[in-house]
């Protein structure tokens, strides 16, 4: 049994559908199931999830700016889960400890965690309270966070696409790509053998547009900004 998605924007030359495998559609679905973080919106303004927090183990590699990452993680905080951040610019990720806020004593909320890019105890995953690891070291990210239970998610900041993050990235659960340099695009060609209008759609993304790829997947989407995330993270942009 398989399910179609469809891509409405046809006019660029890019395949009009794809044959989904059903474990797929929790990965990019309309918005209403349990652990799904919308994201943004389809091409005909439907609203769109990814499944992030779900039964089982799953990676996602992000290749983009900062302002998504971040988005994605308070989105995660937003549908109750555990948030730990591993990182080598702490500086940049404490607006997630200022939105989770404080406890009635005063401390912050235990439900972020920004750590430096060392292997720490994590907290136990649940149903309940689903794990979301970020891990934002670079282009070449050592997997010292790999999600190995249910109810984990790992995410991988690339600032860029390298060669050598080829592997992890073609391991992934889904792809969130932003706007790629003409380079970058050819290496993702290479790395999920794209065909070249798709290649060429990554260098002409605008910069609330993400493309949502996973095996058989291929979804461009909008991102979605409300206006007390641009409070937090400013407004939506390709950059850091």
């Amino acid at each position: 049994m398989s399910s179609r998605v469809h891509d409405a924007n046809q006019d660029l030359g890019v395949a009009p559908e794809f044959i989904v495998d059903p474990e797929l559609l929790d990965a990019i679905s309309p918005s209403g199931d349990r652990g799904g973080i919308v994201l943004g919106s389809g091409l005909q303004g439907e609203p769109l999830t990814i499944s992030a927090l779900r039964s089982t183990p799953t990676r996602i590699v992000l290749v983009g700016g900062l302002y998504l990452a971040r988005q994605v993680a308070l989105r995660a905080m937003a549908v109750g889960a555990w948030v730990v951040v591993a990182t080598g610019r702490p500086t940049a990720w404490h607006v997630l400890s200022q939105a989770a806020g404080t406890q009635p004593n005063g401390q912050p909320s235990p439900l972020v965690q920004i750590r430096r890019l060392s292997p720490v105890e994590l907290p136990r995953p649940s149903e309940d309270a689903p794990l979301l690891v970020v891990h934002d070291g670079g282009p070449t990210p050592q997997d010292l966070f790999p999600p190995r239970s249910p109810w984990q998610t790992t995410v991988y900041v690339l600032p860029y696409l390298h060669p050598q993050a080829g592997a992890m990235a073609n391991a992934a659960d889904l792809v969130l790509m932003q706007r790629l340099p003409a380079g970058q695009a050819e290496l993702a060609a290479r790395i999920w053998r794209l065909p070249p209008q798709m290649m060429r759609q990554l260098t002409t993304l605008k910069d609330d547009q993400v493309v949502a790829l996973g095996r058989n997947l291929w979804r461009p989407l909008r991102l979605v900004t409300t206006a007390k995330e641009k409070q937090i993270l400013g407004p939506v942009r390709r950059g850091d």
